[in-house]
């Protein structure tokens, strides 16, 4: 047994050893499962308030269900992408790379739209732990194992 268990720490040791790039993985493994719809009319973006649980690379896929010409740009934590212009019933698509958890706006770039009202948040990285969906901050926080009978095994 003693020497099963060094033949596994040594094959496990190499393998740790094996990748250079830490950055790589992290986004890699992050891209496959982050794309997000927008919808863009006159004046507003749907959903105008997207939450992304982790952060790596995502996928904007943006449709123009309007009447007039848009864009959408991601802008903040040193990030600043947009798509070209989208025509009246196309759709563009913007792959960005959010590395950063945090808060980063959305919005039409096209002058006046997004004052008229197409803008919207985007916030990358689960709120405490919590999930995805609901509230951003103020139920995720407990996860110490001090209620409900979960936790301490």
């Amino acid at each position: 047994m003693p020497v099963a268990l060094l033949a596994l720490f040594a094959v496990l040791a190499l393998a740790a050893c094996g990748s250079s790039s830490s950055e790589s993985g992290t986004t890699g493994q992050a891209a496959a499962a982050q794309a997000i719809s927008i919808n863009e009319t006159e004046f507003k973006l749907d959903p105008s308030s997207v939450q992304v649980d982790q952060a790596g690379t995502v996928t904007f896929r943006v449709t123009n269900n309007g009447t007039i010409d848009h864009a959408l740009e991601v802008d903040g934590q040193s990030v600043e992408e947009e798509t070209e212009t989208i025509k009246p019933g196309e759709s563009a698509e913007l792959t960005v790379d959010l590395s950063k958890d945090g808060s980063y706006e959305i919005y039409c770039p096209i002058d006046g739209h997004r004052d008229s009202g197409m803008e919207g948040t985007l916030t990358v990285g689960a709120a405490m732990g919590g999930g995805s969906t609901g509230t951003t901050e103020d139920n995720g926080s407990t996860t110490s194992g001090d209620g409900y009978g979960y936790g301490s095994g």
